[in-house]
């Protein structure tokens, strides 16, 4: 029976490894999804805005922090932030559970590392759904899921 389950914990975690190294997205325990992008973060957030806004998706605001910190004085790597949503999928988020109104728009982080790796980084729709105990919800989470792999995949892929 040891034998058996030391085998499985092997293949287990063989898998776990291999899936971490062959998937572009990368999961934290911290709620956030990032995907490496093959672009630079300006031509990133471009194509994110214009695939967004292809979508019908409205895109409130975009924020280049990095112009911000050059206006103090500061240097930021290359850091924007979009803020988009569509209140026919956001609108009954919130009436499962109004709280998640705080996260709401969605927002999509793109900037380099230090390494000079762009990154498409933004909430994982099931950390939400913990966060704020959403309940009932789960054809707009998945909604919700789909749509931001799919604009996070194309404003990244080469």
């Amino acid at each position: 029976m040891k034998s058996v389950l030391v085998k499985i914990i092997k293949r287990t975690a063989f898998s776990t490894v291999l899936f971490t190294l062959m998937t572009p997205t990368a999961f934290a325990d911290n709620g956030l999804i990032r995907v490496k992008s093959a672009h630079t973060v300006k031509v990133t957030a471009d194509r994110l805005e214009q695939i967004l806004n292809d979508k019908g998706m409205t895109v409130f605001v975009r924020i280049d922090h990095s112009a911000g910190a050059k206006h103090v004085g500061e240097v930021l790597r290359p850091t924007e932030l979009i803020l988009f949503g569509n209140p026919k999928v956001g609108t009954p988020l919130m009436l499962c559970s109004q709280s998640a109104a705080i996260d709401l728009p969605q927002k999509a982080l793109i900037s380099q590392d230090e390494k000079g790796q762009v990154w498409l980084t933004y909430n994982n729709p099931d950390y939400l759904v913990k966060r704020h105990n959403i309940k009932g919800c789960k054809e707009v989470i998945a909604k919700i899921e789909t749509a931001l792999a799919n604009v996070s995949k194309a404003a990244t892929m080469p």
